[in-house]
């Protein structure tokens, strides 16, 4: 994991810009491989910019034939994040029952709190997640079954009585 960066002391750093590198298991994301993360936060005046590419690997079920298949996740993505003047970040009510403006739809950070890059990489790799999880093109889906093919299946667990009820006398 990687340590929160302090926004104010990002003024102090050369351009103010800071890279984060790791190669790291998330613990909220299920992967099979360690996330390999490229993140590069910059101070801009009113707002912080942040460019980061990320990539992993994940096992999904299949939406079709409930099969498990692994898919290749990646982000390469920039993003700004406008600061708040408290310290609150993110925090405020959102009207449900109004229409949002364009300006209602944004990002924000207080310019004296902490970014946390690992933290932004995971949320950038949960909106990548494709939401129709297909093994491929060629799935058909679960096999079905017509009545005439279908043997009936027993219960296995009783196998043993079905076996020893044959070798009894009637």
């Amino acid at each position: 994991m990687t340590e929160p960066i302090s926004i104010p002391h990002l003024l102090h750093r050369l351009e103010g810009r800071e890279t984060v590198e790791f190669k790291a298991i998330l613990p909220e994301l299920t992967s099979l491989t360690p996330v390999q993360a490229k993140v590069q936060v910059t101070h801009k005046d009113s707002y912080l910019e942040i460019i980061g590419v990320a990539e992993t690997i994940v096992t999904l079920t299949c939406d079709r034939c409930l099969a498990q298949y692994n898919h290749r996740l990646s982000i390469d993505t920039t993003e700004m994040l406008w600061f708040t003047e408290g310290g609150e970040e993110g925090k405020a009510e959102i009207p449900f029952e109004e229409d949002l403006e364009l300006d209602d739809m944004v990002e924000t950070v207080s310019k004296n709190g902490l970014f946390d890059p690992s933290e932004w990489v995971y949320q950038q790799l949960c909106l990548e997640m494709p939401y129709k999880n297909v093994c491929g093109d060629a799935c058909e889906g679960i096999p079905k079954v017509s009545p005439e093919n279908a043997q009936p299946e027993g219960d296995r667990r009783w196998a043993a009585l079905e076996a020893l009820k044959g070798q009894l006398p009637s």
